[in-house]
């Protein structure tokens, strides 16, 4: 099976013990593009506060252990490691493939567009490291996205803002949620009762 070749054991039951390093991760991804779109221009994202702002986060937060240590109640399985990379190399590969051809005409508009569908899209692999709440937030994200590519007569900025309040209230939701090892064991308590 091509999942045992990413360390996926037969049975492995799944805890996500990184939802709220990835709830800060959105809610600070949020502010980012919250600010980068009122100051956005002509690039209706203003690129270098976008890439400034998502590299300080990434070091902050994705690269800081003590925040991780902080907020993560373990650490997640090789299974779930490998599928944070898979996610991510997916998101890469479908930036360049959905968007990238768009840089040779500077059309800003489907620039961003595409990237928030390659990230709805990406999401949906990470429902393994952070839970089945990445579905609905894969499905809204790309819905959002798409309904920005078909309906080129609404601004830009309402797709901007609509992604900025999904990411925002996923983010919050999974920045409060409860230890997952927790629950894992009062549910096993009361299935033996």
């Amino acid at each position: 099976m091509i999942l045992e070749k990413f360390g996926y054991v037969k049975g492995e039951q799944f805890s996500y013990l990184s939802k709220r390093v990835c709830g800060l991760w959105l809610l600070w991804v949020s502010v980012v593009i919250l600010i980068g779109t009122i100051l956005g221009g002509s690039q209706k994202i203003n690129m270098k506060l976008f890439d400034f702002g998502y590299f300080l986060g990434f070091i902050l937060i994705l690269g800081n252990r003590r925040i991780y240590k902080r907020l993560s109640y373990g650490k997640p399985s090789k299974f779930q490691k490998n599928m944070t990379f898979v996610s991510i190399i997916l998101m890469f590969i479908l930036l360049v493939g959905l968007g990238g051809h768009y840089f040779a005409t500077n059309n800003y508009r489907m620039i961003w567009l595409s990237a928030f569908l390659a990230i709805g899209i990406h999401f949906i692999p990470f429902s393994i490291v952070h839970g089945k709440i990445m579905l609905p937030l894969a499905l809204l994200i790309s819905i959002n996205a798409l309904a920005g590519i078909w309906m080129p007569s609404v601004s830009f900025s309402v797709f901007a803002y609509l992604d900025v309040v999904i990411k925002a209230l996923f983010g919050l939701n999974l920045l409060i949620s409860k230890n997952p090892l927790s629950i894992n064991n009062e549910e096993s308590k009361t299935s033996s009762i």
